[in-house]
């Protein structure tokens, strides 16, 4: 029996930019899935101190188009249609009814978080971790976590720094999928 392995790769996404694009090639370059999904996060409980983020559905449209033509990927809005906060685990536990494994796509940045997410002892049992490299140190795996990391070169942009620089249109083509850039405008006002 073939099992059928997806990663899983989760987020706020306001908005997606080219590094998410270079993670998401990287992780379907390693061979090693059946499916890639994107998961737009509905409520981002672990933003509300960050300050305000762009409505789900626009954060949602933004990564159907930035993510379109990439391989293995599709872009769901199922956190989206669950109500209250955004847990992976919630997700993890709906895709393995149809996967027999998941693979949780980070960023390195995160592997130190991660340890602190809803029912994380839980999540640990359930899921490998796949690290995408960042710029600035080095990348290190979660401790007690089945993981590995992504073979890519790191990409030193984040959404954060996009939404706090002001950014004429011509310079946001440096930083996101030429795509985006006129919704993220509209949207951004």
């Amino acid at each position: 029996m073939t099992r059928r392995r997806l990663g899983l790769f989760g987020g706020t996404f306001d908005p997606p930019h080219r590094g998410h694009v270079s993670a998401l090639r990287a992780a379907a370059a390693t061979g090693r899935f059946d499916a890639i999904e994107v998961t737009v996060a509905g409520d981002p409980y672990h933003k509300r101190d960050a300050g305000p983020v762009l409505p789900a559905a626009a954060r949602l449209e933004m990564a159907r188009v930035a993510f379109a033509d990439l391989p293995l990927v599709t872009v769901s809005d199922r956190e989206i249609r669950r109500e209250g906060p955004s847990y992976t685990i919630d997700t993890v536990r709906e895709l393995l009814e149809e996967y027999d494994e998941v693979d949780l796509i980070i960023g390195a940045d995160l592997t130190e978080q991660i340890d602190t997410w809803h029912e994380a002892e839980t999540l640990k049992s359930l899921v490998t971790v796949a690290v995408v490299p960042r710029p600035g140190g080095e990348t290190h795996p979660p401790a007690g976590w089945a993981s590995y990391v992504i073979p890519m070169v790191p990409v030193d942009l984040s959404s954060t720094f996009i939404r706090e620089i002001p950014i004429a249109e011509a310079e946001l083509e440096r930083y996101l999928p030429e795509q985006v850039v006129p919704l993220y405008e509209g949207f951004r006002g």
